[in-house]
Order: structure tokens, then sequence, then C-alpha cells
């Protein structure tokens, strides 16, 4: 057990799992495609009180934004992340530095480690108290996904299995985790809605987010878990992952070199920046809904074309540009429906992309270390690989 006077230690309710699962009926209805009903929900009011917030994934991108804004507001922080090499790793050394710098180690804990190492997460639940979990970590990208289905499997479904497990025995009262919008697959909507069937995962990287939205009904049916899955729309924003189109084609075009354009330059995306799914993160951890799913988005789309413009434009150089095919497994359109999270959470993104990209352009400019080689994965509105080759499995027919 911690000794440090200024770890919140709440009593802990239900530390053993239930022996007899509840299975009667819930309250809170559910709609055909497993999401809870909302129309007629009211919005819950914040829980205001101090926390212990258990962010895993906390050296990433998202997880360590998170984690700074709730350092901020005075509660304690509880970072889990295994520190992999996906993209570089002193990224995300520098992300828990920044946080150490700015806030202290004394209501920051950091651990090295596997969400999936049992002892590890045990330990951690049973020495730091946690009464909230943010779970941002996860296995990103879709064509990886494609290349090495088996990772994703471990990392997100193994993962959020196995802290959703705890988090019962644990009375952890709310269990926020990332999924993503490409759960929504090929969908042709304009807008894609929290209530469409999303039974059509075009990725193994899609697959896993969509069986952990499953797991976390299952979690919350049985064991009476809150549980709020966010399908984020891509995110972006200075210290943004450098896989991520965002921050690659400001790179690339910053420096004079070739993009990787896929398709014609029609395909759209709802980019997000990085202050709004903050916002969108931390309503959802103040607020334990027994089971909801919220997309988290800007609302609107932004065309490949447009988005090489506005860099082109603020980064003040022509981008050199490389038409490709379209690539396996990339949804062509994304755009969120927010009005649910904006109805529940009173969520609204506030920056438009244009600022966004201005901004990101800024830190690029004045903040970010430029290394001495560039981000060597060039492909455009995708993450690494450049490039994935479908392999082509035979069949027997004995």
């Amino acid at each position: 057990m911690s000794n440090s006077p200024s770890i919140y230690k709440p009593p802990v309710a239900n530390i053993m799992r239930p022996s007899t699962p509840t299975t009667d009926s819930d309250s809170d209805s559910v709609t055909s495609n497993g999401t809870a009903s909302w129309e007629n929900t009211a919005m819950l009011e914040a829980h205001t009180e101090h926390k212990t917030v258990l962010v895993t994934g906390g050296a990433g991108f998202i997880g360590s934004a998170v984690a700074d804004h709730l350092l901020a507001r005075g509660d304690n922080v509880v970072i889990v992340d295994e520190i992999n090499d996906y993209y570089s790793t002193s990224i995300k050394e520098s992300n828990l530095e920044l946080l150490v710098q700015k806030h202290g180690n004394e209501r920051l804990k950091i651990h090295r480690g596997d969400i999936c190492d049992q002892k590890l997460m045990e330990s951690i639940f049973e020495q730091e108290q946690i009464t909230f979990v943010c779970h941002m970590a996860a296995r990103a990208g879709v064509r990886p996904s494609i290349q090495d289905p088996f990772i994703y499997i471990h990392s997100n479904i193994e993962g959020t299995t196995r802290l959703m497990e705890l988090s019962a025995r644990h009375g952890v009262q709310n269990f926020v985790f990332a999924s993503s919008s490409s759960v929504y697959g090929g969908s042709t909507s304009t807008f894609f809605s929290e209530d469409e069937v999303v039974d059509n995962p075009v990725s193994p990287y899609a697959a896993s987010k969509k069986a952990c939205e499953l797991l976390a009904y299952t979690y919350h049916h049985l064991y009476k878990l809150n549980v709020t899955g966010l399908r984020f729309f891509t995110v972006y924003g200075p210290r943004g992952r450098p896989d991520m189109a965002p921050f690659k084609f400001v790179d690339r075009v910053s420096r004079g070199m070739e993009l990787q354009q896929f398709g014609d330059g029609s395909s759209s995306r709802d980019y997000t920046y990085i202050d709004d799914i903050v916002d969108g993160v931390v309503r959802a951890v103040d607020r334990p809904y027994p089971y909801q799913i919220f997309n988290l988005g800007k609302g609107s789309g932004t065309s490949l074309k447009e988005f090489i413009d506005l860099v082109q434009q603020y980064v003040g150089k022509t981008a050199s540009i490389k038409v490709l095919p379209d690539q396996p497994g990339d949804v062509p359109y994304t755009c969120a429906d927010v009005s649910k999270a904006e109805r529940l959470l009173g969520y609204k993104s506030k920056v438009s992309f244009e600022d966004g990209i201005q901004r990101t352009v800024e830190w690029y400019k004045t903040v970010y270390k430029l290394p001495n080689s560039p981000e060597t994965q060039t492909s455009a509105m995708g993450r690494v690989p450049s490039m994935v080759q479908l392999q082509q499995h035979s069949v027997s027919t004995k």
C-alpha cells in the first residue's frame, strides 16, 4: 500500500467479484444493436469529487493529454503503458517526462508494463486504490492489423477484458474506454450514428474495437459495471502520433518530401482536434452512465484535397504528391453524428479543422525537435505501414 497522504482512498466496495452474476433484466433498455437507448435519458450530473484515475496508454498522444487535464484539475492519476515501439518510444517517454515536469510525482504514478500482465495489474488495483478507469491503451492502425491480427486480439480484446474483470472486482465507479470510428466499416450514412448496426467490420482493428464494445455490455449486464465506450474520429494536434496523416503531412511538406495520396482526394475524414477529444473523454469519465457508446468527433468532414491545401497554406510550401490506388481496409468517408454526446455529455467541438492545422503547424515550427531523418511512413489518411499486401490464403478442397 502507498503511504502517501495525498492519495485519496475511498471505501472500496465489491472487492471480490460476485459469486453469482446478476443476470436479471437490466434497468436500462438496450436497442437492437446492443447500445443503450438514450433518447429519453437525462444527462447525469458530473461527478466532481476527487478521483484516482487509472489511465492506460498514458504515454500516448490521447492518454497523456487526458492525464495532463486530470492532474491539472487536482485528481490523482496512475498511468500504465508498455511503451511499445509501434512508433518512436522517445516520443512516449517525452510525454511522460512532460507530465512529471508539470505535475511532479506526488499525484502521478507511472507503471511501465503490459495491461495483460495479470500480476502487475492486480497489484496496481490493490495498491493504488483505483476508483475510475480511463482505458486509452490499444494497438492502433487499420493496415498493420491486416498484416498481424493476433497482436490486436492480445492488446485490444484480451487487455480490455482483463481490465473490466479487475474493475468489476474492485468496485470501480466508472470504466471509460477508447473505441474507434473504424467500427462503422463501409457505412454509406451521411453521419455515423451510434444507433447504426456495426456488425460488418472491414479490418481486424475495427473488429477488435467492436468486440470490446460487446464485452463491455456483457460486464455491465453481469456485474453492473458502469461502462462508456468512445468512438474517436481521427484525432490530431500538437504532440500527435507521427504515423497519422496530420503529422505526416506537416512533416513532409515542411521538408519538401513526397506525400503518398491514396485515391483521388475525395475521401474524407472527420478530423478532431486533441483538446476537443480530451474534453469529451473527461466529460465521460465524470458521468458514470450504466452503459453507453458515444461518438467523439468534430461533426463535419474534410476531404483529403482540402486537407493538403490547408497544410500547404500554413506550412508555406507546395506539396509533392504521388497518387496511389485506394488501400484495403480503409473507410472512404467518416463523419460523426455527435448529437448523443452533445445531449448526454454536454460535448461540442470548438476547434475548426483550419484552426487545428494552424496550431499544429505552429507547434511543429516552434516546439517540435526536428530529427535528422523524416517520418519514413509517407502514406496519407492512414497509419503505418505505407502499403499492405493482402496474403492469398489457399483453401484445401480435401
